[in-house]
């Protein structure tokens, strides 16, 4: 490494990557070597240009006591299995003697043998309370280094990926640099690792071709300097080189649409892809119109480079072996929906028959039976790139992989020439049995993985409820109200509990039907489309007919009975566009069947709600798409019908005082309970989970037995 960079790493302008270190934060752990790696873990993985989620592993080795003897031994801290660096904590690390990783030579049988030595870790646990050791384990215990980082860079992996990688990594680095060819993670590439630094005293570290970086250090600032100067080596080489002698990705073929232009594309086109992608189980969608990932799918090398696939195991393993690219217009018609699936389909069926063939040419006798032959990525050119996974999550990161391959390919394409990996590497490592085992001991699914949930007014009451109840199950929501302040607290609240991909927010106004169709192509640009619809906007007035305003029945309607109206015939333009059917669930009310005082305008707006829905039941059967109701009764926490006169209202109806009301309603149930937003949201799952997938057209009360509510 520079003096410079040794000296005073703060004063030097990292360009290619983020300078992280607080030395404060650092001295303050400085007692505790192992929240220092985990300290310098997560810096590394804040910064998806080193490494992508979940890839790469860091390490460090103390000096420890062993139980069982109570002699000091070496022992190596390093990232489990499946875990992230950037969130990696103490739970999500391995603990090993050192020693008995080395003993492991004596067991090793050869490459024939490498899935065997994951087994053996175990035996090498000083912590038994570790996180599963992953593949990679021996190549760091068999390195001395007290601290280690293995990174997937997109600089350094892009020379890697070049066609003459080891001569490019020589004129950067003048010896400096370990190179090894590609091969699988395992116990013979820790092998050839110690061999590489004993035939190479002194380097800094080892390029792996077509995979990553290793670098290490005396201390973890030291190897996080390593690491950093490296990547940023490579990364200045790079940019020297690129557009030298040819334009990038041999310039432009197609031009994009301006930003607007292509998210209404993007959103029109987003279910009838989602549909196509979910034929063998329900995906969830990603957008991006990133500008690298349009200067790549605008290029003229996109028709040779898509087809080469990544070079990075990682890569591959979230976005398949190739994506698929759509052979259409970026300013093509897609009002006609049933026309352009049509179009498209072929295109999907060609995909999924070369993805067989690359199965059944490449497969062992033991290789685990075909996975879901349907593409991850979807490029539109023009207009952006689609990725599709079981959850928002798993498609946002692969959106992600995707865009540090493109990254990579621009590199490499730059200094050289790129290579992926060649079809058997990729295919036995997507189809290793180790992975295999992975996704086997994976939970089952929760109800609802993979379905989209949009409900109006779940800023709070019955609405918010149901979002929490339907994303607890696994669904991707979409929260919507009308009130600004209510819905952005709404949304922070979803995302804590759920996470930062579980909820999406879009101001909705279910009176107007502009504000409506904006609302669903907000939806099907953040999770590819809808699968429920809930439809639980509302407002009370109670008022003696005398009293009724033409304005207040106007509200009640426009709100109550055009607002279902108008979210039912946008969500079902969405889910016939799919063409996965659909749940529709009304939230409805005991009063649309029970005659009341003081009540002529909310009253009739229930009973107009209750029976659109059993005409949309009777509508939409053929099309797969369930609408079904709940008749709530006097939920009156966190909802606000209960503001405005409201309670007043039915308080002087009944003839009581409003702090009465609570028991009164209770009082009045065949069960004496009070109903709460969390029972109407039982009741909306109820529906929507599966287990009544040959039920519509149902009312389901949730009241506490009103006798005179009952519908037969």
């Amino acid at each position: 490494m520079t003096t410079d960079v040794q000296s005073s790493p703060e004063k030097m302008v990292w360009k290619h990557v983020n300078y992280l270190w607080d030395e404060v934060k650092a001295t303050s752990l400085s007692d505790d070597q192992l929240a220092l790696f985990l300290y310098r873990s997560n810096l590394l993985g804040a910064d998806l240009r080193i490494t992508n989620y979940g890839g790469g592993n860091t390490s460090c080795k103390t000096t420890e006591t062993d139980p069982l003897t109570g002699e000091k031994t070496e022992v190596m801290w390093v990232k489990g299995s499946g875990g992230d660096i950037g969130t990696l904590t103490r739970k999500g690390i391995a603990g090993l003697y050192v020693d008995k990783m080395h003993r492991l030579k004596n067991r090793y049988r050869g490459l024939a043998h490498e899935d065997e030595m994951v087994g053996l870790l175990q035996h090498c646990l000083f912590d038994l309370d570790s996180a599963a050791p992953s593949i990679d384990t021996p190549l760091h215990g068999l390195l001395p280094f007290r601290h280690i980082d293995h990174l997937h860079p997109d600089a350094v992996i892009a020379i890697a990926a070049a066609k003459d990688s080891e001569a490019i990594t020589q004129e950067i680095w003048q010896g400096k640099m370990g190179w090894l060819p590609w091969q699988r993670p395992g116990f013979d590439l820790a092998l050839k690792l110690e061999k590489c630094l004993a035939e190479n005293p002194g380097i800094q570290g080892i390029i792996l071709g077509g995979h990553g970086l290793f670098t290490w250090g005396d201390t973890s600032h030291e190897c996080y300097l390593n690491s950093l100067e490296t990547i940023e080596q490579a990364s200045i080489f790079i940019e020297k080189k690129l557009g030298n002698t040819r334009p990038v990705f041999g310039g432009t073929k197609a031009k994009s649409l301006d930003k607007q232009s292509r998210r209404e594309q993007a959103a029109a086109i987003a279910p009838i892809l989602r549909g196509l992608c979910s034929g063998q189980k329900r995906m969830v969608g990603h957008f991006t119109d990133d500008e690298k990932v349009l200067e790549f799918i605008n290029s003229n090398d996109l028709e040779k480079l898509a087809p080469l696939g990544t070079s990075c195991p990682d890569h591959f393993l979230r976005t398949k072996i190739q994506p698929l690219v759509l052979p259409i217009s970026p300013t093509a018609e897609l009002q006609d929906f049933q026309k352009m699936t049509l179009e498209i389909t072929p295109v999907f069926e060609k995909y999924r028959q070369e993805y067989a063939a690359y199965y059944n040419a490449c497969k062992h006798p033991n290789s685990p039976a075909m996975r879901d032959p349907n593409p991850v990525v979807v490029f539109y050119p023009g207009v952006g790139m689609f990725t599709f996974a079981k959850d928002k999550q798993t498609a946002r990161v692969a959106a992600e992989f995707y865009l540090n391959a493109i990254n990579v390919m621009r590199g490499a394409e730059a200094i050289s020439e790129y290579v992926s990996l060649p079809r058997q590497e990729a295919f036995d490592i997507e189809y290793w049995l180790l992975e295999e085992a992975k996704l086997q001991r994976m939970p089952k699914p929760k109800p609802l993985t993979g379905k989209v949930a949009l409900v109006t007014g779940s800023g709070g009451g019955i609405g918010l409820a149901t979002a929490k109840k339907l994303a607890a199950e696994g669904a991707c929501i979409v929260l919507s109200d009308v009130d600004s302040d209510r819905l952005e607290k709404a949304t922070a609240e979803m995302r804590q509990s759920f996470g930062k991909d579980s909820a999406q927010s879009v101001s909705i106004d279910v009176g107007q039907s502009a504000s409506i169709v904006e609302g669903f192509k907000a939806a099907c640009l953040a999770f590819g489309g809808v699968d429920v619809v809930v439809n639980n906007a509302g407002l009370s007035i109670s008022k003696p007919l005398a009293d009724h305003t033409i304005a207040d029945w106007d509200k009640l309607y426009d709100i109550l009975v055009k607002g279902q109206f108008l979210a039912s015939q946008a969500g079902v333009e969405v889910m016939r566009k799919q063409g996965l059917g659909g749940d529709i669930v009304n939230v409805v009310s005991k009063n649309a069947v029970v005659a009341g005082a003081n009540n002529v305008g909310y009253g009739s707006a229930k009973a107009a709600q209750a029976h659109l829905t059993r005409l949309l039941a009777a509508e939409l059967g053929a099309d797969k798409i369930r609408v079904n109701m709940v008749n709530p009764d006097a939920v009156i926490v966190g909802s606000n019908i209960w503001s405005g006169g409201w309670a007043e209202g039915r308080a002087k109806a009944y003839g009581i005082s409003e702090a009465e009301l609570p028991a009164f309603y209770a009082k009045r149930t065949l069960l004496g309970e009070s109903i709460l937003p969390e029972d109407v949201a039982n009741a909306i799952f109820a529906f929507v989970s599966g287990l009544l997938d040959k039920s519509t057209g149902n009312a389901l009360n949730v009241d506490g037995g009103v006798a005179m509510g009952f519908l037969r």
